[in-house]
């Protein structure tokens, strides 16, 4: 009789225990950039802000939507719901290989898109992650051109280098939001 006890004692033991990894895998399977699908319609937002990276010889576009103009006009934090898009073109690049500028000193932007990297908060969003590396409620995902996830991303990245800008929403370009014209 102690061994059949014993026998259920353990098999119960480790049913529990399977129970519980299996909830924890799955909770580290829903955290991260799998929850950020690619934005389809990023390019009817607003588009506020163009920038010239030099390190990789790129013209990068972000887009976000009116409620977020509005929100950060305020001075409020972005709403639920926000996604905020990068969007990674290729400079036009010189004989030498630098990137071409126009008559402004901006680079000249091809139609060669290189990538996206996207960011977006939900409620509830973040609550997995511990407080060192939790960024409000938003989670980031990275886009290779043809809009599937890049499984090479540093997602963990974005986290830390976003995480400093927290009395701004994490968001780096929270003040170019707030001088969109409407």
């Amino acid at each position: 009789m102690t061994m059949v006890k014993t026998g259920v004692v353990a098999f119960a033991t480790a049913a529990a225990i399977t129970i519980l990894a299996g909830i924890t895998v799955s909770q580290i399977v829903l955290a991260g950039g799998d929850k950020v699908a690619f934005p389809a319609d990023y390019a009817n937002g607003v588009r506020y802000l163009t920038l010239d990276r030099a390190e990789n010889k790129q013209v990068r576009e972000y887009f976000t939507s009116q409620a977020a103009v509005d929100a950060a006009k305020k001075g409020a934090p972005l709403p639920q719901n926000t996604v905020i898009t990068a969007v990674q073109f290729a400079a036009q690049l010189d004989a030498q290989g630098n990137p071409a500028k126009d008559a402004s000193g901006r680079f000249i932007k091809t139609s060669n898109i290189q990538g996206y990297t996207v960011m977006e908060k939900r409620a509830g969003w973040g609550a997995e992650y511990p407080e060192a590396q939790r960024n409000g409620e938003w989670e980031y995902q990275a886009f290779r051109a043809d809009r599937s996830p890049n499984p090479n991303a540093n997602l963990t990245g974005c986290f830390n280098c976003h995480k400093p800008q927290s009395a701004q929403d994490f968001v780096f370009s929270y003040e170019h939001i707030k001088l969109v014209a409407k």
